[in-house]
């Protein structure tokens, strides 16, 4: 690959940042599997209340960086990173940063619905319960009940809160999920491709409650369905071979890409 083809476009600072407080920085991130990056130089500023959504073809890297977000990589032997990466201004790597109450404030939503093997209640009552949020049973059950309202199930299965969380529909149990990432009230909700496992109703139920969360979190969100980027977010970043190519408002990537590759992938030339 010659050297015009790593040319990374800065486009101007995305229209949406002007109305949103940054939330997280990244500056020069690279992350590295053993001696490969898997992403090189990354640097971005990603704003509050608001859907930040990344595209891109596999193993572009968009996953490896959500990831960086709240130190999933450090589970990975051979991962290390370079860099920064702030959150309200404060380095996630610093010495004395708890990574526990990091992931707490920084929530993560799979690809694959993973209940608990518990029951809905303890699903949800897990995080508050460790953490030390509830003061008592009441609290608990009020921090569950909440919970489930923002997550769009409480009515679903507010009849059988003591029946297994891994019996509901895989909708349901992405649902079951989210309010567990939003019980310890988190900062941050991250998802790696949330929908995919999902039919389009339990999809079409997910993107609407992604779109009531953004009022109060900042949301990044990985999908590799342009459509969903383009219906859920305010925000799109477009990586490349581990390069973040672009970043803008979502209706401003879609419609007129200041980079050749952008158009390139969204017009389906490749991906």
């Amino acid at each position: 690959m010659n050297d015009m083809t790593q040319t990374i476009v800065t486009p101007a600072r995305p229209r949406i940042m002007a109305e949103r407080p940054v939330k997280i920085v990244a500056k020069n991130v690279t992350v590295y599997y053993g001696d490969k990056p898997a992403i090189k130089s990354l640097t971005i500023d990603i704003p509050d209340c608001a859907v930040s959504s990344f595209i891109g073809p596999s193993g572009c890297g968009k996953s490896t960086f959500l990831r960086a977000i709240n130190r999933m990589n450090d589970t990975i032997p051979i991962s290390r990173m370079t860099g920064q990466i702030l959150i309200d201004g404060k380095n996630i790597h610093d010495r004395d940063l708890d990574v526990v109450q990091l992931r707490a404030r920084v929530g993560m939503v799979f690809q694959k619905p993973n209940p608990f093997p518990k029951s809905i209640f303890e699903n949800v009552a897990y995080g508050p319960r460790i953490h030390g949020l509830a003061r008592n049973k009441t609290d608990l059950e009020e921090i569950v009940t909440a919970s489930l309202k923002r997550a769009g199930l409480f009515e679903e299965v507010k009849d059988r809160l003591s029946h297994s969380g891994v019996s509901l529909s895989g909708g349901q149990q992405q649902r079951l999920c989210i309010a567990r990432a939003i019980a310890v009230n988190p900062e941050v909700i991250l998802m790696d491709e949330p929908c995919s496992a999902l039919d389009p109703i339990a999809t079409a139920r997910i993107e609407e409650l992604i779109d009531e969360l953004r009022r109060n979190f900042c949301i990044v969100i990985v999908t590799h369905s342009m459509q969903q980027a383009a219906r859920v977010s305010q925000l799109t970043a477009f990586f490349h071979l581990g390069h973040l190519v672009e970043f803008g408002d979502t209706d401003e990537v879609f419609t007129a890409p200041q980079e050749k590759r952008t158009q390139d992938y969204i017009t389906g030339r490749f991906g």
